[in-house]
């Protein structure tokens, strides 16, 4: 087999999308298996629609994602007019593509008269036979398109996910293939392009398999060779429907912001209608190379949930080296606390069991940088008297004080602490000290936040707290 060449030709005319994502990956997942190159190539033919800022949007997704392309230079198909020009004059040369006159009240009338009589619409061919003297005569004064003069035969190919696909063209009829000579269409672009490339694989969703057949069929008059396709099936909802466009189209970018690794956005996209060898979840960028191949691919539907996406997140961020968490942390976290590498390292290293997204750290970790203002009601443990609180608290000051900064770990900490704490109910031991360091009820356990913190600052903090709970007088109710 010759060396594999792949593309993704995505349209700058929306965000970029899980589904062209999900292509993307495919893509160059079959491109680094095969040892092949993956090329990047924008379709801006759409000058309406096309926009810097989403072309902008895909290349930020694909480097966040690491899907690399081998092209120096990205090709843009708005860039490529003239031979666009060149390629579509030799098709009405040899009359293999014509100008179409026909208006579309023309058009829908035709169309409507087919369906009448249960006929698939397609074009009649009416300006088929005009000849070039007559379409002459007209081009300037009508508007005109040029269409391709479609061939009558069945048309046979092999798709590497569906298998073998046969489709008779006379269904097909005469597609519209330019608007005019400088401005061409999908279907006949797309073959010019694939071909000046050396495009051995096209990999795609199967919406585009009715396009394949009218391909086929353009680089056949172009005399240029035929890739291989691969049909990937569609993306469902939750309730195994085709997902609505809004949520298909909703910007890989969002679940960026959200704060998802990019690690666990590739392990749920590749899994989005493949899956490996051995039946397992998790898998890293190596792996997924390793193992990819397209005959795995599902003929059905895949299924998008989003609590899928957040496990597989939540399994990254215990699984990743800290330094690599704490670099996708960077966007999320105020520059201060960059300030403090090494305490922001055993930071992390505490709240990553803790936290779905990235997004979440900053709430779960801001007490570890800044002890919040609380109510001395929340030191107290269920019906636990303010004496009693008191006295634990001391007693847990008096045992951080005697340990040495460097021997302040939470192996050297627990057997002591936890001989305290079991001299009485656990709870009423180790909530108020867990309150003491963190500020809140819900936080890391005592054991982790003192190794965090270092002694000089859980001792300061026990105090603050045994300030409050001396420095005025609870109610009954404050203590319920």
């Amino acid at each position: 087999m010759d060396k594999v060449r792949v593309r993704f030709a995505p349209s700058p005319t929306g965000p970029f999308s899980i589904g062209n994502a999900r292509t993307a990956l495919y893509t160059w997942l079959f491109a680094r298996h095969e040892g092949g190159e993956f090329f990047l190539r924008i379709e801006d033919t759409d000058k309406e629609r096309s926009k810097k800022e989403y072309e902008d949007d895909v290349i930020d997704g694909l480097k966040w994602l690491g899907l690399t392309w081998d092209n120096k230079e990205i090709m843009r198909q708005s860039e490529r007019g003239k031979i666009y020009e060149e390629v579509l004059t030799k098709l009405l040369n040899e009359g293999r593509a014509y100008y179409c006159f026909c208006t579309p009240e023309e058009l829908e009338a035709e169309r409507q008269a087919q369906m009448s009589q249960g006929i698939s619409p397609k074009y009649g061919g009416k300006c088929r036979h005009l000849s070039k003297e007559e379409a002459s005569a007209e081009l300037g004064k009508k508007p005109a398109v040029i269409r391709f003069a479609m061939p009558s035969r069945e048309v046979e190919f092999e798709d590497f996910v569906r298998g073998k696909v046969r489709v008779n063209t006379d269904l097909i009829g005469d597609i519209i293939i330019a608007r005019n000579l400088r401005d061409p269409l999908y279907n006949f672009s797309v073959v010019v392009d694939d071909a000046a490339m050396g495009i051995t694989h096209v990999i795609r969703g199967e919406d585009h398999l009715s396009n394949t057949p009218k391909q086929m069929m353009v680089a056949e008059a172009l005399g240029l060779p035929v890739p291989q396709y691969a049909h990937l099936p569609l993306i469902l909802g939750p309730d195994k429907k085709k997902l609505s466009k809004r949520n298909l189209e909703g910007s890989l970018n969002d679940y960026r912001r959200q704060g998802y690794l990019p690690e666990a956005v590739l392990n749920f996209l590749v899994l989005l209608g493949w899956h490996p060898i051995k039946d397992r979840e998790i898998l890293s960028r190596e792996e997924m190379v390793a193992e990819f191949a397209l005959k795995r691919v599902q003929k059905g539907g895949a299924v998008m949930n989003e609590e899928k996406l957040t496990w597989l997140n939540l399994q990254h961020l215990r699984a990743l080296p800290v330094e690599t968490v704490m670099e996708h942390l960077t966007p999320f976290i105020p520059p201060e606390w960059k300030k403090r590498p090494a305490f922001l390292k055993r930071v992390v290293e505490v709240e990553r069991n803790r936290m779905k997204t990235l997004q979440e750290f900053a709430e779960l970790a801001n007490p570890f940088f800044t002890l919040p203002e609380y109510p001395a009601s929340l030191l107290i443990w269920k019906e636990t008297s303010k004496e009693q609180v008191v006295k634990n608290l001391e007693d847990a000051e008096g045992l951080v004080s005697a340990i040495p900064e460097k021997k302040l770990t939470a192996e050297a900490l627990e057997p002591q602490l936890f001989e305290m704490a079991n001299r009485t109910d656990r709870g009423e031991f180790l909530w108020p000290l867990r309150v003491a360091l963190s500020g809140r009820g819900a936080s890391p356990g005592p054991l982790e936040l003192i190794e965090v913190l270092g002694k000089e600052e859980s001792l300061r903090r026990i105090h603050h707290a045994l300030e409050l709970l001396t420095g005025g007088t609870l109610t009954p109710e404050a203590r319920a």
